[in-house]
């Protein structure tokens, strides 16, 4: 029970490190997946849908930090940004995956089940969960 509650408390420790401003220039560093991270960015990109499965809005983002990351938004489970363009600022809140890219962001809406942390976008003060 020593070691369980311990290894708890470490993984813990870990998705707290990455809160903040730099949680995912933080993550992309130690190659961490799984991280709830929050952040704004700029849109460079915006990239055709996935529609493969669930469909997903996609489209690049340019932090402060001058790291790129894809935002990768399930539109079956929450609203599409339909007014997105190059140079429109978003923020949002999602689940962190490593690539070598820069990383993916997902989990930007609700979950239906409850099971996940709910995440969102936000564009032009209007929010999308």
């Amino acid at each position: 029970m020593k070691n369980l509650l311990i290894i708890l408390v470490l993984s813990t420790l870990s998705v707290s490190s990455f809160a903040g401003g730099q949680s995912i220039s933080s993550a992309y560093e130690a190659r961490a997946s799984n991280v709830q991270v929050s952040n704004t960015g700029i849109v460079i990109k915006v990239l055709a849908d996935d529609n493969k499965g669930s469909r997903h809005q996609r489209f690049i983002l340019e932090l402060s930090s001058g790291q790129t990351v894809l935002i990768s938004h399930n539109i079956d489970l929450a609203p599409r940004i339909n007014a997105i363009n190059t140079g429109d600022s978003i923020e949002f809140y999602g689940e962190y995956e490593w690539n070598s890219k820069g990383g993916v962001v997902h989990w930007t809406h609700h979950d239906p089940a409850g099971q996940h942390e709910d995440g969102w976008l936000k564009h032009n003060g209007v929010l999308y969960k």
